[in-house]
C-alpha cells in the first residue's frame, strides 16, 4: 500500500517547486548539497515562504489526523517526523541571519511572523484527533517492536504533546494559547533591546594617555573601530567582549575601566526605550502561569522534568556542592590582588571593574605569563585548522574549503567535511568576527539536521559562530586563550552535529548533556601535543615556545575562583528566576539583589549576567538550564579521563564516543548513553581537581 504521507509530502513539494523561481526559499534550492541559495534570497520572500509552510505543514497535520487506518508507528509518529519540512528550512535560514546578520527589516519581519508561527505550533500540539492518535500508539507501546530510537521518539512525542497542553480543556487551551503567544513576543522584544543597548554604547577616547597600558594591537584595534565610525584619530571600545575584555585587562585608567563595565552590566536596567525590567518580571509571571497550568509548581520543575536532573532540588543541591569551594577561592584570590593594590599604594578597595585588571598582574607575578605573549601564536585560521586536526586524528575527518557555496556574509567561510575516504559528511559554515548585525556571544546552530529520509541519508549543514578579536592594523585576527577554547568548543558542538546518526529529526538531547560534546572539546585546545600542531607565530612561523606551553599548563588552575563564581552566581540566578511560585510579576532588580544576597556572592564579583541582559534565559532556550553547562563539564572532565588513561588520540577510545555519545546521544536516554561508552556512572572529582576546588 502506497504511503499516503509521502505521496502528499510529494506533492507539496511540488507546488512549492513550481513557485520557485518566485521564491528561492521554497522548493529544491538547486545548489550544492541543497544549501541555502543567500544570493537569490531577499527579505520580502519571507513572509510568503513561512506562510506557505506553514499551510502545508498544517495539511501534512490533518492528514494524519483524519486517517481512518488504526494508528500505527508508521502512519502516525513517522508522518509527524517528515511533516513540516519546508517550514524547518525556512525557519533555520531566516533565524541564521536574525541572530548573525540582522537589521531593521528582518526584525519587523521577526515581530510579525512570530506570533503566525506561535499560533500554527500551537494548533498542532493541540490538535484533538492528532494527539488521540499519538496517544493511542503510546498507549500500546508495550505490545509494538519498537527500537530504542522508535521507543524514544514515541516517548519524545507524547511527551511534547501533553506539555503541548493537549490535555487541557477547552478554556485552559484559550488561556496557553494566549500565554504562549505573549511569551513568544516578549522573547523577542527582550533579544532586540539588548542588542540595541550593546550598539548604542561606545567609550570613545581622544587623549592618548588614557590608553596607557593597552598592548599595541588592542590601541589598533581600537582606532580601526574608530575610523569605521567616521572618528579618525581617535579610539572606541565596546561592550563587545572582544573590545571590552583587553581594556578591563590592561588600561590603567581605572575611572575609564569602571565606565565601560558599567555600561556592560547595566544594558536592559537604564530607564529607556530598551528596559528589560519589565518584561522579564512579566515573562517570569507568564512561565509560572503556563506552567500551573500544566500541573507543575514551577516553570523550573516544568523544564527539569524533561532533563538528566529531573528536579529543582538536585540542581540547586549540585550548585551548591561547587559553590562553596568556589567562593573561597575567590575571597583567596581578592586578597591576592588587595595585596598588590596596597603594594601600588592604592588607597581603595577591588571592585568588580578591577578583577580583570588586578588577576593580569597576579597571573603575570606568579605564572610570569602575559595574555599578549600568547595572542601572537594564536591567529585565528591556525587555531581553527588546529581544531580540525584534532577531528582528524579522532574521527578521520577532513575539512575542504568550498567557495562555491552562498553564503549570508563575506565573513563566512564554508567548508565540506568528509571521512577519510571521501565519504561526505557535511558542511560547516564558519562566521567568527563581531558586528553590529550579530547578537554578542558564540553559538552553533545550522540550516539543516542530520536524519534518515526514506533510508536516505540527509546530511547536515551546521554554523559556528562568534565573536572574536578582529584583525587590526596590519595584524591578523590574534585570539585570546579564552577565544581558542570558545572557538573549540563551538567546534565541539559542530561535531556533534556533523556526525549525529539518527534516523528522526524530531529527536532531541537533553539540555544538560548537550554540552558534554562541545565543553570535551576544550580539554585539547592547551594540551602541548595540541599546541604544537597549530600555535605558531603569525609573523615567523615560530612555534610556541615549550617554556610559554609549560607555563599555560602550569596556569591552568589561574583565576579559576572568580570563573566558576561568577557562572554559578548566574546559574542559582536562573534557577531562582524559575522557581518563583507567583503569577504577579515581581520587582525585578529587588528579585535580583534578594537573590545575590541568598546565594552571599562577594560585591568584587558580578553574576556572568545580570538578569535584563541574560539572553540564554529569556530568548535562548536556557531558562532553567543555565547550570547545564557546569553539569555537563563533569561529564566531561570525566569522559577526558578515558582519553588521558589511553591516549588523548586512542582510536578505540575515539570511536566509543562518537558511537555513544556524538552519533547517538538523541536516540535514547543519555545517561544510558553517557555510560555505554565510559562502562560507569560520571565521578565528580575530575572536575573538582580541574578547577582547584578539592
Amino acid at each position: 500500500m502506497k504511503n499516503f504521507i509521502l505521496v502528499l509530502a510529494m506533492a507539496a513539494i511540488a507546488f512549492a517547486c513550481s513557485n520557485e523561481p518566485k521564491n528561492p526559499l521554497l522548493g529544491d534550492y538547486g545548489t550544492p548539497f541543497e544549501t541555502p541559495p543567500f544570493d537569490r534570497v531577499k527579505n520580502e520572500h519571507f513572509i510568503p515562504a513561512f506562510r506557505e509552510g506553514m499551510s502545508l505543514e498544517t495539511k501534512e497535520a490533518e492528514a494524519i489526523a483524519s486517517n481512518r487506518e488504526e494508528p500505527t508507528f508508521q502512519n502516525t509518529l513517522e508522518a509527524l517526523d517528515k511533516s513540516g519540512i519546508i517550514l524547518d528550512r525556512v525557519q533555520n535560514v531566516f533565524y541564521a541571519l536574525h541572530g548573525a546578520n540582522t537589521n531593521d527589516e528582518i526584525q519587523k519581519i521577526a515581530n510579525e511572523i512570530t506570533p503566525l508561527l506561535t499560533k500554527h505550533r500551537d494548533d498542532i500540539m493541540l490538535n484533538e484527533s492528532l494527539f488521540q492518535r499519538v496517544k493511542s500508539v503510546y498507549d500500546r507501546r508495550g505490545s509494538l517492536s519498537l527500537t530504542d530510537e522508535q521507543a524514544h521518539l514515541l516517548d519524545e512525542t507524547y511527551k511534547k504533546f501533553v506539555r503541548g497542553g493537549a490535555n487541557l480543556s477547552a478554556e485552559q487551551k484559550k488561556r496557553f494559547r494566549e500565554l504562549n503567544e505573549e511569551l513568544s513576543t516578549l522573547s523577542l522584544k527582550f533579544s532586540e533591546n539588548v542588542l540595541k543597548e550593546t550598539n548604542a554604547f561606545a567609550l570613545t577616547i581622544e587623549n592618548k594617555e588614557d590608553l596607557t597600558g593597552l598592548p599595541q594591537e588592542v590601541v589598533d584595534g581600537a582606532a580601526d573601530a574608530a575610523r569605521k565610525a567616521g572618528l579618525e584619530g581617535k579610539w572606541v571600545f565596546t561592550v563587545h567582549k572582544p573590545s571590552m575584555i583587553p581594556f578591563l585587562q590592561y588600561a590603567k585608567n581605572r575611572a575609564l575601566r569602571e565606565k565601560l563595565y558599567t555600561a556592560y552590566i547595566m544594558r536592559g536596567d537604564n530607564n529607556n526605550e530598551y528596559d528589560n525590567k519589565s518584561i522579564i518580571a512579566k515573562m517570569a509571571a507568564l512561565r509560572v502561569e503556563r506552567a500551573n497550568l500544566l500541573g507543575f509548581k514551577t516553570h523550573a520543575d516544568y523544564v527539569l522534568e524533561q532533563n538528566m536532573a529531573r528536579t529543582p532540588a538536585t540542581v540547586y543541591e549540585f550548585l551548591h556542592k561547587l559553590w562553596e569551594p568556589a567562593l573561597k577561592n575567590a575571597a583567596k584570590e581578592r586578597e591576592e590582588m588587595q595585596k598588590i593594590i596596597r603594594k601600588e599604594g592604592g588607597n581603595f578597595a577591588l571592585a568588580p571593574w578591577d578583577w580583570w585588571y588586578y588577576a593580569e598582574k597576579v597571573r603575570k607575578a606568579k605564572y610570569d605569563l602575559d595574555e599578549n605573549e600568547l595572542r601572537p601564536y594564536f591567529k585565528l585560521e591556525n587555531v581553527r585548522q588546529g581544531a580540525f586536526e584534532v577531528a582528524r586524528r579522532l574521527y578521520g575527518l577532513q575539512f575542504v574549503e568550498r567557495k562555491d557555496i552562498s553564503t549570508y556574509s563575506d565573513e563566512v567561510t564554508v567548508y565540506e567535511v568528509k571521512r577519510a575516504d571521501g565519504t561526505h559528511v557535511g558542511l560547516l559554515y564558519t562566521d567568527y568576527f563581531p558586528r553590529p548585525g550579530k547578537r554578542a556571544g558564540a553559538w552553533c546552530g545550522g540550516f539543516r539536521d542530520q536524519e534518515r529520509r526514506d533510508g536516505a541519508m540527509v546530511t547536515p549543514l551546521v554554523t559556528n559562530v562568534g565573536n572574536f578579536s578582529r584583525p587590526a592594523g596590519d595584524k591578523p585576527a590574534l585570539l585570546s586563550p579564552d577565544e581558542v577554547r570558545t572557538l573549540f568548543h563551538e567546534f565541539g558542538h559542530a561535531l556533534n552535529g556533523l556526525l549525529q546518526n539518527q534516523t528522526y529529526r524530531m529527536l532531541s538531547v537533553p539540555r544538560d548533556f548537550v554540552e558534554l560534546p562541545s565543553q570535551i572539546m576544550e580539554n585539547w585546545a592547551f594540551v602541548p601535543e595540541v599546541l604544537g600542531l597549530y600555535a605558531q607565530h603569525y609573523a615567523t612561523g615560530e612555534k610556541l615556545p615549550a617554556s610559554l606551553a609549560d607555563k599555560i599548563t602550569r596556569s591552568d588552575k589561574f583565576n579559576q575562583g572568580f570563573l566558576t563564581v561568577e557562572y554559578l552566581a548566574a546559574s542559582l540566578l536562573d534557577m531562582d528566576w524559575h522557581t518563583l511560585a507567583t503569577t504577579e510579576p515581581v520587582d525585578a532588580n529587588g528579585f535580583e539583589q534578594a537573590s545575590v544576597k541568598k546565594m552571599r556572592l562577594i560585591p568584587e564579583i558580578i553574576s556572568r549576567y545580570r538578569s535584563p541582559y541574560f539572553a540564554h534565559i529569556w530568548s535562548s532556550g536556557y531558562s532553567a538550564g543555565y547550570y547545564s553547562y557546569i553539569w555537563a563539564a563533569v561529564l566531561d572532565a570525566d569522559a577526558f579521563e578515558a582519553f588521558k588513561e589511553r591516549g588523548l588520540f586512542d582510536q578505540a577510545t575515539a570511536q566509543a564516543f562518537e558511537e555513544h555519545v556524538l552519533a547517538k546521544g538523541a536516540t535514547g536516554q543519555a545517561m544510558k548513553q553517557y555510560m555505554k561508552f565510559r562502562g560507569k556512572e560520571p565521578a565528580i572529582e575530575p572536575l573538582l581537581k580541574r578547577r582547584g576546588l578539592m
